[in-house]
């Protein structure tokens, strides 16, 4: 009897590493860490929020609707649990990227009232904050391509057959990815520059 379920024991073995079992771990496990690092920089770009808020009404507290629609965005993007789960979850992922989005254009629009107040963009805490968050969104652009190569690599193993019957067997799902409406914002960052150029020698 003990040699029936130890031969029983090897064979299960052998099947489920033959069938993409250990596969299936190893690139769950990537994405994870991949999320993990993309939340990481999400994190570092919305403490900076508060310093640049508060460094720009210094100069410009005329600029209130602005200020506050930062301000507002970040609030929404903190009262988003996100948990390692939030990537089994589509609805919520999208709620995530969704708020995450909504932040990014707040913050466009804000850089864009700097050019208004040129002391502002000479201050050098000012100039400092511009340089985090511009090494931010650098950061943020690629933790998010190596979660959409992760996911891609997963996901691709969770369709192909036979490794997608080892996955309905053991619950294995296809994880969502980011989409955006362009394409090309997910793989070249915000340029965020305040020098205005020089006019050109006549």
């Amino acid at each position: 009897m003990r040699n029936l379920q130890l031969a029983t024991a090897i064979l299960c073995v052998l099947v489920l590493s033959s069938c993409g079992y250990n596969t299936l771990q190893s690139t769950d496990e990537q994405i994870k860490a991949s999320w993990a690092e993309v939340l990481n920089q999400y994190k570092r770009r919305a403490d900076l929020i508060p310093n640049l808020v508060n460094t720009v009404k210094g100069f410009a507290a005329q600029e209130k609707d602005v200020l506050l629609g930062v301000t507002n965005a970040r609030s929404r993007v903190g009262s988003i649990q996100a948990t390692p789960e939030l990537i089994n979850d589509p609805e919520s992922f999208t709620k995530f990227q969704n708020a995450q989005e909504e932040l990014s254009s707040s913050l466009s629009r804000l850089l864009v009232v700097v050019e208004n107040y040129p002391e502002l963009k000479s201050d050098a805490n000012f100039r400092d904050l511009q340089a985090q968050l511009e090494g931010t969104e650098n950061r943020i652009t690629v933790a998010r391509n190596r979660y959409i190569k992760a996911v891609q690599e997963y996901n691709t193993i969770v369709r192909s057959f036979p490794s997608n019957l080892t996955a309905m067997l053991f619950g294995f799902q296809t994880k969502p990815g980011f989409t955006v409406e362009n394409e090309n914002e997910i793989s070249v960052a915000p340029k965020i520059d305040f020098d205005t150029p020089k006019p050109e020698d006549k």
